[in-house]
């Protein structure tokens, strides 16, 4: 069994997470206002639904160097990008309960890949 949260954490613990924290720190430590900024570039499209508690967060394509190279095609792997995408937000909003679900992946037959997020 992987285990697909030390995954994620190695995937982007150098790479994305000091991106984020930097637009989320020049954004006054908002996501509304992070995602209002940087929310539509070509590999991250993040729009607010709910002001302060609901996000939709998701990849135009997959983006994960796994799938890329052809080594992974199980829809299971998605659960590596919901880990990410926890561990991020989980890292920027320590203080909050954070929930992510997936909506869809490229993976499973969709066109982008689609998370649900939930700050409490």
């Amino acid at each position: 069994m992987i285990d697909y949260k030390d995954k994620a954490i190695h995937c982007v613990k150098d790479t994305v997470l000091p991106m984020q924290r930097k637009q989320f720190e020049e954004c006054g430590c908002c996501l509304d206002e992070q995602y209002k900024r940087y929310g539509n570039t070509e590999w991250l499209f993040a729009k607010t639904i709910e002001e302060g508690h609901v996000y939709e967060i998701g990849y135009p394509a997959c983006v994960c160097p796994d799938v890329a190279s052809g080594k992974v095609k199980d829809v299971s792997h998605c659960e590596c990008s919901r880990q990410s995408v926890l561990y991020i937000i989980g890292n920027l909003l320590p203080d909050k309960k954070i929930s992510v679900e997936i909506i869809e992946t490229v993976l499973g037959g969709a066109e982008k890949c689609r998370f649900k997020v939930t700050v409490e």
